[in-house]
Order: structure tokens, then sequence, then C-alpha cells
């Protein structure tokens, strides 16, 4: 069996910090590289996620890896010892990005061919695929035989006379590529089980590595519901594991802030204690480089070396508690969203840009049934969300009032962190800028004391409104002043106020 890497260095956008050895503010092109070497051979992460999703993509990385740090490499094989993956974009939903998926995959025979060369025997640098936004099997398989009958595949394609593809440029390897599922939305998380499955039931593979968003799946449906739609699909990857008799190494991509996933370098192993049943987390931008190094390299250690728990497993009682409880707090959660999405927009446009991202924009809730409300990517609207002084986590927490006895012991017993991740995210709450909602964008008094309904519930069960130390203090006093200087139209100021928070809180969103 291969080595299954526990961690996985990503471009994720949301670090407050900008790394020293980066050229401008903005992270893109050759430093992107740079990053990846780093985060193998300074911070000893495992694995980094090569991402075209969302941003140009340099499909040239293995031979500017292999030249420029040629002695590690020699020592570190990539493939082997430390892996490469690609994100792809998904040509179902991307359209103006479907030949950039082409090219990406016809990148990876290339790769293969320098890494050859390089080592002077048969190495496969690249040979995993992560798809985005995943909602189907047959999505996945359509992938896998993409690449194994468009791009493997065309060696045999006969030019002319017996002249072959290959005769031209050699032979293609490798010859099929694995296809990792990012799983993102409520309803396909829910129905993990039906997208897993009939992917082996074509497919066949030896091994499945299947990924879980957090960040998405929060903005959409509340943190609540994250937490919950990850730990249903941790506990039903463990059962097909058992039922398939192969190897799942579930993947959970988690940001450092509480609502994204909360694992920093000073909470992984709560993060850790969480998520039972995770084999690799992604380390994210704000995790690398808004902590001190020594700090960060000593986490990642300290998760390279977690032995793996099993997850907490349900039976179909315990889901049908769980699917009760993100239905009602989702119900409770999206209008107040909605209502707040111009001032989310707003804020969103003048939050400090740290990847050459194109930009992206997606329908709230994947498939609301009005399709008009859009928001940013989540990292944004969770910086957004920071500086209009309402941490997003808060949002909808009074619908947890409506749950029987049963519901809520079930809550506490799954969500083992549910008071910590609040009472950290709770010392960031400013009432006093809620007036100037109503004043700059409008907002409903009625929208207006359903937050202050949320705030008033978290207190009632022990969560701490407002912090007493001098950062989270500073914190609320910067979000009022930001919201001041938008209500005056003082944008460069206003633009300040709002890096310092991120700085403070150690992360953009």
């Amino acid at each position: 069996m291969r080595k299954i890497p526990k961690t996985m260095s990503t471009q994720h956008p949301d670090n407050a910090r900008v790394p020293e050895w980066a050229k401008s503010e903005v992270i893109e092109g050759d430093d992107e590289v740079i990053e990846a070497y780093y985060s193998y051979m300074n911070l000893g992460i495992h694995e980094v996620m090569w991402d075209a999703e969302g941003k140009d993509v340099d499909t040239h990385v293995v031979r500017k890896l292999l030249s420029s740090y040629a002695e590690y490499f020699k020592e570190n094989i990539i493939g082997q010892d430390v892996f490469l993956t690609y994100r792809l974009p998904n040509p179902r939903i991307e359209g103006a990005e479907r030949k950039v998926f082409a090219e990406t995959m016809e990148s990876i025979p290339v790769a293969y061919d320098l890494a050859e060369k390089f080592y002077g025997k048969k190495v496969i640098p690249v040979f995993e695929v992560i798809l985005p936004f995943t909602t189907d099997y047959q999505e996945l398989v359509s992938v896998a035989k993409y690449y194994e009958k468009a791009v493997a595949g065309e060696e045999d394609i006969e030019l002319f006379e017996g002249i072959h593809v290959r005769d031209l440029v050699g032979e293609i390897y490798p010859k099929r590529v694995e296809v990792i599922p990012l799983i993102e939305d409520k309803d396909s998380l829910l129905r993990i089980r039906e997208i897993v499955g009939g992917y082996y039931k074509v497919i066949k593979p030896t091994y499945m590595r299947v990924f879980i968003a957090r960040s998405d799946p929060a903005m959409n449906y509340g943190m609540l519901t994250a937490v919950l739609l990850a730990k249903f699909a941790l506990s039903t990857l463990y059962k097909m594991k058992n039922e398939l008799g192969i190897e799942i190494f579930p993947i959970i991509g988690v940001g450092s802030l509480p609502f994204r996933g909360h694992l920093s370098p000073k909470n992984y192993e709560n993060a850790l204690k969480e998520y039972k049943g995770v084999y690799t987390f992604t380390i994210q931008s704000a995790f690398k480089y808004d902590y001190d190094e020594k700090e960060v390299k000593e986490a990642i250690q300290k998760i390279n070396e977690n032995k793996v728990e099993e997850p907490k497993v349900f039976d179909e009682h315990e889901e049908g508690l769980l699917k009760k409880i993100v239905e009602n707090y989702v119900s409770s959660y999206q209008p107040i969203i909605e209502a707040l999405a111009p001032a989310i927009n707003f804020i969103a446009l003048n939050l400090p840009r740290r990847r050459a991202r194109k930009l992206h924009i997606s329908l709230f809730g994947y498939a609301r049934s009005t399709g008009k409300v859009t928001l940013p990517r989540a990292i944004s609207f969770v910086g957004a969300m920071y500086t209009l002084g309402i941490p997003p986590e808060i949002i909808g927490l009074s619908s947890l009032s409506k749950l029987s006895e049963e519901e809520w012991d079930f809550l506490k017993e799954n969500y083992i962190m549910f008071n910590h991740d609040l009472n950290e995210s709770g010392k960031y709450v400013n009432l006093d800028t809620l007036e100037y909602l109503k004043e700059i964008w409008n907002i409903d008094d009625e929208v207006i004391n359903k937050i202050k309904e949320d705030i008033k519930f978290a207190e009632s069960i022990g969560i701490k409104i407002g912090g007493d130390d001098y950062e989270s203090k500073k914190h609320v006093l910067l979000s009022s002043l930001a919201l001041l200087a938008c209500k005056e139209k003082k944008y460069d100021e206003m633009k300040e106020y709002i890096k310092e928070m991120a700085l403070i809180r150690k992360s953009l969103g």
C-alpha cells in the first residue's frame, strides 16, 4: 500500500500575513512553486494540492520543482515520499474552464516523462486528481475514463499507414488516474454512499480517498450544519469501508477559524478530537503564514504522527436526529444571510487579496428557490462577517431552542467542541455595528432582531459574548471604526481597519 499523506498544503487565500518569500501581497505564478517546495522542505507537509480551480494554473510545476530543487527531490521522490495532487475545474459547472480541465489532464504524462528522466527509473509524480463540486458518481467515472481513453488511450490512435501516436510521442504513462471526489453541498454529502459506491462499482479502485468540504457547507447552511454533515459523511464512509472491503481515507478541508473547521497551530489537538476518522487534513495559508514558523512545524509534525481513530458510527435513528437538527438550523440561518448579502458582498470586495484568483461568486445555498442571492467565496464571506462584527458562527443559534432533549443531547455529544468554537468566535461579536447595518445597507429591523436573538441564545447556553483580552477588544473597536469609515465613504481607512482585524484573528476569513 502506498503512503497516504496526513497533511495537504493548499492554496486557499485565507492568510492575513504575507509570507517573507512572496514577491508581492498577491501570491501567484512562480511564487506558488516556491510555496510547494517550502511546504515540503520547511514545514514537513506530505502533500501539495496544485489548484486549477478558480485560478490560472502552471502545468509545468513538476519541471520547475525538479529543476529548481534537484537535491531535495533526489532524496524525496515525488509520488512516493511526497505528493502533488491536482485539483481540476469541474467541466460540468465551470464551462469556461473545460479546456483548462483538458490541459491539466494532458500535463500528467508530461510530468511522468520528466520524472522518469530525472530519477532514471519509472516514477509517477501525479496519479490522483481532485474533482470539486462532485454531486454524482458519473462525474467521477467520466473523469477517470476521460484520462484513460482521451489522454493515455490516444497513444493507440493510428495516424496513417500503421503509424500510431505512440510512434510520434512515445508511450503514455500513467495509464490511469485515481479521482478524489470533493463533496461540498448538503444533498451530496447526505448521498455520499451513492456517490462513492457508484464510482467503486464501475472503476473498482484498490483504495479510495474522499474529500469532505467544511467551508462551503458552512457558508451555505451554517457552521453547525457543516460539522454534522462531516460527521455523517465520516460515519457513512467507515461503514462502506467494511462493506466494500477496501480502505477509504477521508480528507477534510479545514481552515483556521471555527466557522471553517478550526484547524490552527493553536487548536489542532481539538480539531483532531473533533474529526475522528479523518486521515488527511488540509493545511491552508493562514495556518502556514499567520503563526510563528516553529509553532507551525511542530503542529504539522503532530498531525503527521496522529493515529487515526475510528469515527462515531450512526445508526438509522441517529441519522434521523442529525437530519432533523440540520433542517431546523438551516431554515433559521439562511434567511439572515440572504438579508445580509448586500453588506457581505460590499465588504468582501474590500478585503486584501492574497491569491491571483478569478472572480468567483456563487448562488447562495447552491439551489435556493429564488436563485437570486449571490455571495463571495467562503473565505471572503467569513472575513466580511467578522468585519461586520457578526461572526457567522453565531447566526442561526436561536433555532436550537426548538430542539427536544434527545436532539440537544445528540448535538452536544457529537459536536464535541461546540462550546469551545462558539466561545472563540463570540469574542469578536460587536453589538454596536448592528445600527450601521440599518443605516448603510437598510437591513430590516426584523433581521437585526433575529441576530440579537441568536446572540442572546448563545449567552443563555454559557457562551461569552465580547472578549476580555486586549486583542479581541481591539478587534471589536476596529469593526466599529471600519463601518464608520464605510458610512463616511472613507474606503482607504476602512481597508486598513479590515486588514488589522484579520491580523488580530490570524486569518483573513
